[in-house]
């Protein structure tokens, strides 16, 4: 298994002075910082590490700090995912779940936000929401106040939710069918850019003191949305912020994940072990975004990636070897099961895992279990053994140790052979991962050309939307579909309606 292991693991091949750092049309990488309010993101285990300060993430001295590292390492933006049940799909129980702190307990990632808002001036942050569990207009008031209170710097991971046991605890037995919660989000999205884009005029607040007025009526339009899924009709309750629209991530490739990407994502967080993973799924997703209208370039894709880094090798080596010792096996082997829907501690230790014999829990995401199951040459076997080993440390995405030189070569490999433009940097130990990215990895990006150079101190604060795109374009693009929701051109919709199919005593929906 050492063998696996070390491809798994591997230290990248080269040195600074022997790697072409040609890397395409992009001329920056972009990094975000990845973390979850939680004690056991991708590493569960690693909180019994002296070092680690993952268990103190209730308090708010955790997230400050770490948003005065991340804004003194000029990283783009702290990614916060997020979920709404724990895994118990291993061994058909919660229990290892929550013994092993396998991204159990969860606290609400929103909550910290303006304290790290407060403390620093550049650092973007993306939250992850779901469109299942709220009425569009609770998640418009929240997001639109986020981007008021950070000065447009707030990004949405949007997902749709998939555990049975989240909906569950909200009261519904089962999560609807796959496609039909990326049709429900889409409608979503629909809503809030009507929520968000075509409620208020630019000019709507007057401040006519003489008048008594402050903000004027007749420039806030009411949305009357009458759909499949939602009827709305309210005008907006938050005047327009920086954005308006939240910068908008999404994750998910599967066709229907894909198409939604392709209409309303600004970036796709995507994940792999291998970049031969990734990179057909990159090209299907802007061969969309192009079909739709869309500058298939404009969408960005960021992908997962644990960084081990160390002076020198010995270094790395050393920090890779400490982290094995602190790892859960067990509460790898959970998050790998509640990824994929497979009950790993049913299949023998040496037999390959394969999606199409082992069964699959019904509402589970099929793309998430192909990434994860995929034979590559960085992971040519996968069996309960392999994943017992590797999963609890980078949760099986790609984890390269290693000097910042050899570090960045592999950065760049996944950038030029997946067609990427930056990641979501895990951590191994929290915040000693990201102190180590900031300190040595970010010099040597910069040394290289690649990475965003520092703003001026009197420089003005950009948007979320703007760090991606650049200065000046803190709104939706004129080619995405919210765009079209937009004060000035906006048309109200016609309601939704069923009309019986003729003859087969069933219905189709239309709009």
């Amino acid at each position: 298994m050492a063998e696996n292991e070390g491809q798994q693991h591997a230290t990248a091949n080269g040195t600074a002075n022997g790697t072409s750092h040609d890397i395409g049309n992009r001329k920056y990488i972009l990094l975000n910082a990845f973390d979850m309010s939680t004690v056991g993101h991708l590493s569960p285990g690693q909180w019994k590490d002296p070092s680690d300060r993952s268990a103190t993430k209730r308090s708010l001295d955790y997230w400050i700090n770490l948003a005065k590292i991340l804004e003194r390492g000029d990283i783009n933006a702290l990614f916060l995912a997020d979920t709404y049940g724990g895994y118990d799909t291993y061994e058909g129980s919660l229990d290892n779940c929550i013994r092993r702190a396998a991204q159990w307990p969860m606290t609400d990632p929103s909550i910290p936000l303006t304290a790290m808002a407060a403390v620093t001036k550049n650092l973007a942050f993306a939250i992850t929401a779901s469109t299942s569990f709220e009425p569009p207009f609770l998640l418009a008031k929240r997001f639109s106040t986020l981007d008021h209170l950070t000065g447009g710097r707030i990004g949405w991971n949007i997902v749709t939710s998939w555990k049975k046991g989240a909906f569950k605890a909200i009261g519904l037995e089962e999560p609807p069918d796959h496609d039909r919660r990326y049709a429900q989000a889409d409608e979503y999205l629909r809503v809030l850019y009507k929520l968000w884009e075509g409620s208020w005029a630019d000019d709507a607040i007057v401040k006519d003191v003489e008048n008594d007025v402050y903000a004027d009526p007749d420039k806030i339009r009411t949305i009357k949305h009458h759909g499949e899924f939602y009827h709305l009709e309210s005008r907006h309750i938050v005047d327009p912020s920086p954005q308006r629209t939240p910068f908008l991530f999404q994750a998910g490739t599967s066709p229907a994940g894909s198409q939604f990407a392709a209409t309303h994502a600004e970036a796709v967080f995507v994940s792999g072990h291998s970049p031969s993973v990734l990179t057909p799924r990159v090209a299907k997703i802007r061969e969309l975004a192009q079909a739709a209208g869309r500058d298939p370039r404009s969408i960005k894709f960021f992908a997962t990636f644990t960084p081990i880094i160390g002076r020198t090798e010995e270094e790395a080596q050393e920090k890779f070897a400490r982290a094995k010792k602190y790892a859960s096996t067990i509460g790898g082997l959970v998050l790998f099961s509640g990824w994929t829907g497979i009950d790993i501690s049913k299949v023998p230790l040496d037999e390959e895992i394969d999606p199409e014999k082992h069964a699959l829990e019904k509402h589970k995401i099929h793309s998430i279990s192909e990434t994860l199951t995929a034979r590559t040459p960085e992971l040519p076997s996968i069996t309960p053994r392999v994943i017992a080993e590797t999963a609890s440390i980078g949760g099986l995405g790609p984890v390269a140790v290693g000097t910042p030189a050899q570090v960045a070569d592999e950065l760049e490999r996944w950038v030029r052979e997946a067609d990427i433009d930056g990641f979501n940097l895990a951590y191994v130990t929290t915040p000693g991962t990201f102190e180590d990215v900031v300190d040595l990895l970010v010099p040597e990006l910069r040394r290289r050309g690649i990475y965003p150079p520092k703003r001026e101190d009197d420089a003005s604060s950009l948007t979320a939307r703007e760090k991606v795109y650049g200065e000046g374009q803190c709104r939706l693009r004129d080619d995405h579909v919210g765009s079209r929701y937009k004060y000035d051109v906006y048309q109200e919709e016609e309601p939704f309606v069923k009309q019986a199919v003729e003859g087969e005593g069933s219905t189709e929906e239309k709009k």
